[in-house]
């Protein structure tokens, strides 16, 4: 019998977590392993899914205005007849795919909002004869931590119920879950650390598609005001005279465009989103962005200098961590989160640019294909090696 994984996503607000995701996935059926894609949220075109089969349950996001709420593809409450039929749809998949093996993205690390559909899936998972599901948790190296201590309690307890693996998609020489998630010792028995998940080396752009400057915020949500101070840092810099490109993001307005190409100058160009960023970083001399763990993978593969600026609203402390890590490491240069000036960015630029190229062969980048090992090999019954 072919080896089968059904893989659950659910995007609540950013969709980086998505293709990191997909990269695991299209690693998977680069092994030879059918894989069921369970789809919860709003659909987004032109994902590569490598012939996977994709499964849409009724789109989930959080809510516009209160993030703990669950709204619908059109913005309307989710009530408790749409969560049982996303429920029952799921378990339907479960019981027709039969799976060899089930992977949650990010649960129960996170997504605490599906726990409505995810812990039946569980129940199910673990008490399907002859031989049960081999449950796994997919989640990145750097957790959101938690302000509320009896989450995690609650995490460790899930954990313990009904997962068996934990593959953290990271490189434990440059950050161990622990600095994020404090039971980590608790769970370390069912830990797999299987490196960064970045993409496959790039050819690097070349003719008007290479850059000197790539400017970066993501999907744009919160990027504004990076591009605006980065944008200014510009004039201040010793690369003034550079080319760039600003990706704004799908997110950004026009009137934000506008408000950006005001500042611009010239050889500056402007892009919403292109599909292949790391090709435009290994042909720049420096990236800016935030740092975000696809943003930085993607730098990582590149091999680019590096400026991040960390994403804060007070609430989120995964980039801060990263930024600072990286920082320490030698791996790009930190910007401040509460110093996020023209001139503190213009000043991280020149020593960018001043230092010596950083040496990032140290970490491990083989993420998807080390992930795809491990869960193919689960899948066939065989102890993973990797």
């Amino acid at each position: 019998m072919t080896p089968r994984v059904l893989f659950y996503v659910q995007h609540l607000v950013g969709v980086g977590h998505v293709f990191r995701a997909l990269r695991i996935v299209r690693a998977l059926r680069g092994q030879g392993v059918e894989v069921d894609l369970v789809f919860g949220g709003v659909p987004i075109p032109g994902l590569d899914v490598a012939d996977a089969r994709v499964h849409y349950l009724p789109p989930v996001r959080a809510g516009l205005e209160v993030f703990n709420r669950l709204e619908d593809g059109d913005g309307n409450p989710v009530d408790d007849a749409y969560k049982d039929r996303r429920r029952d749809l799921l378990l339907d998949i479960f019981e027709k795919a039969h799976p060899d093996v089930v992977v949650t993205e990010a649960f129960p690390f996170g997504r605490r909002q599906m726990r409505f559909e995810l812990l039946p899936l569980m129940e199910a998972a673990k008490a399907r004869q002859p031989r049960p599901a081999i449950v796994v948790a997919s989640v990145r190296d750097i957790l959101q931590e938690n302000a509320k201590p009896e989450r995690d309690l609650e995490v460790v307890d899930i954990i313990d119920r009904y997962f068996d693996h934990v593959l953290v998609h990271g490189d434990p020489n440059f950050v161990r879950i622990e600095k994020t998630f404090p039971h980590g010792d608790d769970i370390a028995g069912k830990l797999r650390y299987t490196g960064i998940v970045a993409p496959q080396p790039p050819v690097p752009a070349t003719g008007d598609e290479a850059f000197g400057v790539v400017l970066s915020v993501g999907g744009g949500a919160f990027g504004h005001r990076l591009l605006l101070a980065a944008l200014k840092a510009r004039r201040l810099s010793v690369l003034a005279d550079a080319r760039w490109v600003v990706l704004t993001g799908l997110a950004a307005t026009p009137a934000q465009r506008a408000e950006l190409e005001a500042l611009a100058g010239e050889n500056v160009t402007f892009e919403r989103f292109i599909p292949d960023l790391p090709a435009r970083l290994a042909a720049a001399k420096l990236s800016i962005s935030r740092a975000g763990y696809n943003t930085t993978a993607d730098i990582y593969t590149a091999g680019c200098r590096a400026v991040v600026v960390p994403l804060s609203d007070g609430i989120e402390t995964e980039q801060i961590t990263r930024a600072a890590l990286m920082n320490q490491k030698g791996l790009a240069i930190a910007v401040d989160h509460e110093d996020e000036t023209p001139e503190t960015i213009a000043a991280a630029i020149d020593r960018a640019m001043a230092g010596p190229s950083p040496d990032r062969s140290m970490l491990d980048i083989g993420g998807a294909a080390k992930a795809a090992t491990i869960l193919a090999a689960l899948a066939r019954g065989e102890e993973p090696t990797a």
